[in-house]
């Protein structure tokens, strides 16, 4: 069963210098250092109006349809979910790539099976990442089925494509 043993608090100071270093990566044209785990997405605030930027980890890709899965650390309290949430238009880089997309919130059960995929994919990571974010995992698939019921995770589909639903 999962625990939270923590409240994942935001990052600020030193921690927040860090945790938005990647940007300038991507801002110099050295994105392709991130390689395909990492992604850049560019949000429009939702009060300033002003383009806004995050790197997040890619939690899937499906190059089919090119569609990429991402989670929210922080839940509800993320700027960026507040934003896309406000306009769901948002732009992603991938390495070198640009793409103009459209972010749609996934239900609990496609959050389930996306987060199940990448624990079988990365389960060492994932189990780190859980630990972060403040849950405590026993490593079982019930457990990574249940954490991903309760993250809060998007899909980023390319604008051509339109909805992943």
């Amino acid at each position: 069963m999962v625990e939270r043993t923590t409240q994942l608090k935001r990052p600020t100071g030193i921690t927040r210098f860090f945790f938005r270093a990647p940007i300038w990566l991507y801002n110099l044209h050295l994105g392709w250092l991130m390689g395909n785990r990492m992604l850049k997405l560019t949000h429009q605030g939702r009060v300033s109006g002003e383009p806004r930027q995050v790197v997040l980890e890619v939690v899937k890709h499906d190059p089919n349809t090119d569609t990429y899965y991402i989670a929210a650390a922080w839940g509800e309290k993320s700027d960026w979910v507040k934003n896309i949430r406000a306009n769901p238009d948002v732009q992603v880089q991938v390495g070198s790539r640009k793409l103009d997309m459209l972010a749609e919130q996934l239900t609990p059960e496609q959050g389930e099976l996306t987060i199940l995929d990448y624990s079988q994919r990365h389960p060492t990571a994932m189990k780190n990442l859980a630990g972060y974010m403040g849950f405590q995992l026993d490593g079982s698939e019930a457990d990574f089925r249940e954490l991903g019921r309760m993250l809060l995770m998007f899909s980023l589909t390319p604008q051509s494509q339109g909805s992943t639903s």
